[in-house]
């Protein structure tokens, strides 16, 4: 669950390309293997197949019908046809995978035949039948880019997009490929939308939809409202639970749910972790013209969804009990989640700098991430990029298209000493970037927005948006009974020692101190702080969980 159609730029950015993937239809033997996934019905015309927010995930195939897909109509839009399916034709999106609640309509306007394949029979077609499986997936991702364009109004989000509470939704809607049209609550169509849903200031932001109103909205309101949050696996129990959907965790999923392990994917905040936040990505291999972060996890994402597994976000997780029998990860809202093994890749969270009101310009002119929300914030604006590692060169040359000018602020006096060398090299002969070294941010000036900060070296200048990539220091705090090195970061396998807590054998690679949980990415100690070293870690740490459950230990044996 990330940035779906985005992330594959293949499928064309035209409306004839998206529509040729959006409706293809289906040959005779293909429609016949997928038919034999489900059931046969006869429907009426009228008859009303789903509506916008059922939670119900059944691939619909159409044999002799005609089903008209709408949106919803709403207090100041009428209802608008999407797609009219007919003979060989199917119904569905990528909600199939991400568990979704319909974000529109399908009723039947034409009598005739469909087949209705349940949830079970949809993982075991897209499980079994490779040709189905990327003819649906091709098509599922045409149809959420079309419906970002067309139907947005079917969930519309008043507020300011630029306040902190605005920048953390835009956020989550944009890693989530979530159709939704934003009105700023300083425009006319924004008040217009205010008043007739009888919302005041004090209730933004707000989500509208054709069935409630929403006031405050946070990301985990949203969420729970749009069914992506945790729900409980088919199974009870998952084989292998992954805390942290980063690279690593990214990764573990999709060879964790490919190789037949019941697995979920959990996040605190939503799918991609710090990668997603990356401008852009030059030195990943099979990338040569680069890509961004987002686009990078999105297709992960969508990879661990075709095979199964079990995303969620945003999931924050309480604690994690250990015992004979298995794990048991409980969520901050007291859910519980059994799990036969876990893998923690939960990355680093970031730092601040110790400074006043730092807590007060977070969303409002202080940013951890450089992607294209940031960058519209401060298009034509001066702003500071802090750090001097590959992320903050990665942000100084991505803000220097968009910002008015970039100032690279580095504590050290080396630009070389921490950063790629065709990083350092890009950045000097950038004329709108500037680089000053061994300097540092004494203070912030602003009211409600940041708009000034003052240096060790050059004194106060403007600043509308300070960009920090200072380190990050380990999401371990969550953590008991699992042994932590003086810095806070999981050990593992040889590094254990004396800490290694089995009895019936040595570590695992990958294991930290407690059989059957498991450590990858960013978290573990001495880990090399790359996007291609955290998904090597996190795909060789499902080979050790495959062989934790085949020995038994660690492992949870009943519901």
């Amino acid at each position: 669950m990330s940035h779906f159609p985005s992330a594959f730029p293949e499928l064309g950015e035209h409306e004839n390309e998206l529509l040729a993937s959006a409706f293809h239809e289906l040959d005779e033997a293909q429609f016949a293997r997928a038919a034999s996934y489900g059931s046969r019905h006869e429907v009426a015309a009228g008859e009303i197949l789903f509506d916008f927010g059922d939670e119900d995930c059944d691939l619909i195939l159409v044999e002799s019908a005609t089903v008209e897909i709408v949106r919803t109509p709403t207090a100041t839009a009428p209802e608008e046809l999407f797609l009219s399916a007919g003979a060989g034709q199917f119904v569905g999106e990528m909600n199939l995978l991400t568990g979704q609640t319909r974000i529109l309509a399908a009723r039947v306007a034409k009598d005739g035949v469909i087949h209705r394949i349940e949830a079970a029979g949809f993982r075991l077609l897209m499980a079994q039948d490779t040709e189905l499986s990327d003819l649906l997936l091709r098509g599922f991702l045409a149809r959420r880019l079309l419906m970002q364009r067309r139907s947005g109004r079917n969930l519309s989000v008043i507020g300011n997009a630029s306040s902190g509470p605005g920048m953390a939704l835009q956020t989550f809607l944009a890693r989530q490929e979530q159709p939704h049209l934003w009105l700023a609550d300083t425009t006319d169509e924004g008040r217009a939308a205010m008043s007739d849903a009888g919302l005041t200031a004090a209730d933004l932001p707000a989500v509208v939809t054709p069935r409630e109103t929403m006031r405050r909205v946070n990301p985990g309101i949203l969420s729970q409202h749009l069914g992506l949050t945790y729900r409980r696996t088919p199974k009870g129990v998952a084989d292998l639970t992954i805390v942290g959907a980063g690279p690593a965790g990214l990764a573990a999923a999709v060879y964790g749910a490919s190789e037949g392990l019941e697995t979920v994917l959990l996040d605190a905040v939503a799918t991609g972790g710090q990668a997603a936040a990356s401008s852009r990505i030059e030195n990943y291999m099979g990338f040569p013209f680069g890509l961004s972060g987002a686009a990078l996890t999105g297709r992960a994402a969508v990879q661990a969804l075709k095979f199964g597994a079990h995303l969620a976000s945003p999931c924050g997780v309480a604690s994690l009990e250990s015992g004979p029998d298995g794990h048991l990860i409980t969520l901050i809202d007291g859910t519980e989640i059994p799990s036969r093994t876990v893998l923690v890749a939960t990355g680093a969270a970031y730092r601040n700098l110790p400074l006043d009101r730092w807590p007060d310009f977070v969303g409002n002119g202080i940013y951890y991430a450089a992607t294209e929300l940031e960058a519209q914030a401060v298009a034509g604006l001066p702003v500071t990029v802090v750090g001097g590692a590959n992320s903050a060169g990665q942000a100084a040359i991505y803000l220097a298209r968009r910002a008015g000018h970039v100032r690279l602020v580095v504590r050290g006096a080396d630009l070389y000493a921490k950063m790629s060398s065709y990083l350092v090299e890009r950045i000097l002969a950038e004329p709108n970037i500037t680089v000053q070294t061994a300097t540092e941010v004494t203070a912030l000036h602003g009211g409600q927005r940041l708009d000034e900060i003052t240096l060790t070296s050059s004194g106060t200048c403007g600043c509308f948006g300070l960009f920090c990539f200072i380190g990050a220091r380990p999401a371990t705090e969550w953590l008991t009974g699992v042994a932590l090195d003086e810095d806070g970061f999981l050990p593992t396998d040889v590094q254990l020692g004396e800490r290694w807590t089995g009895t019936t054998r040595g570590p695992l690679a990958f294991e930290t101190s407690v059989p059957g949980v498991f450590a990858a990415g960013d978290v573990r100690t001495d880990s090399m702080k790359r996007v291609a070293a955290a998904v090597g870690e996190g795909a060789s740490a499902v080979r050790s969980v495959h062989r934790a459950i085949a020995a038994g230990v660690g492992g949870r044996t009943g519901g």
